[in-house]
């Protein structure tokens, strides 16, 4: 009796491993990874942003300007072989992460009653240019991450490979925001 006990333990241990085997998800594609730094890197650029929002007085939010970056985004899509719709969503989206740090980083200032006093590049002729030049970038990372979308194994990448990405809560959290249409699900047949 003992050595089927025995036996049948094993066989339910070989199981469990061959199911946790099964479920681990496969490798992340070398593509990732420098997408999510470059989403990051924009991210970090809001803060830049939200100084001079607070300096100036002037919104967040700018329609016409985002307007604008979404129309060159879907003209430089068809440089990259991409959908404009699937692009002007990702930019989007990135722009919604980045006001997220903005609000964010003026609350928190209203708060304490003033922004860090660090040096602040001008927004239109230091900080946009830098926004366009990773928005380039961000396309061409992105057209080589696009085949990888659909994959099951896509949110757990983004869990594993956007850990530790950030230095704060308000960045993790515009971080999710702005990768979070990297992954879709498969559309039924």
């Amino acid at each position: 009796m003992r050595n089927a006990v025995n036996v049948l333990l094993g066989t339910l241990l070989a199981l469990c491993a061959a199911c946790t085997q099964a479920a681990a998800p496969s490798a992340a594609p070398d593509s990732l990874k420098p997408l999510l730094s470059t989403l990051n890197e924009r991210l970090n650029i809001g803060d830049l942003v939200a100084l001079t929002k607070w300096d100036s007085g002037k919104p967040i939010q700018d329609s016409p300007r985002e307007a604008q970056v979404i129309a060159n985004a879907r003209t430089l899509a068809a440089e990259h072989s991409l959908d404009p719709d699937d692009i002007a969503q990702l930019i989007a989206a990135q722009m919604e992460a980045n006001k997220l740090v903005q609000y964010g980083l003026l609350a928190r200032w209203q708060a304490a009653g003033a922004a860090p006093d660090t040096p602040r590049p001008d927004l239109a002729a230091q900080i946009r240019p830098r926004l366009d030049e990773l928005q380039k970038r961000l396309l061409a990372q992105y057209a080589g991450f696009a085949p990888h979308r659909q994959d099951p194994d896509c949110p757990a990448w983004l869990t594993n490979v956007r850990s530790g990405m950030t230095t704060d809560a308000l960045h993790e959290l515009a971080l999710i925001r702005a990768s979070g249409e990297l992954c879709i699900r498969p559309k039924p047949l």
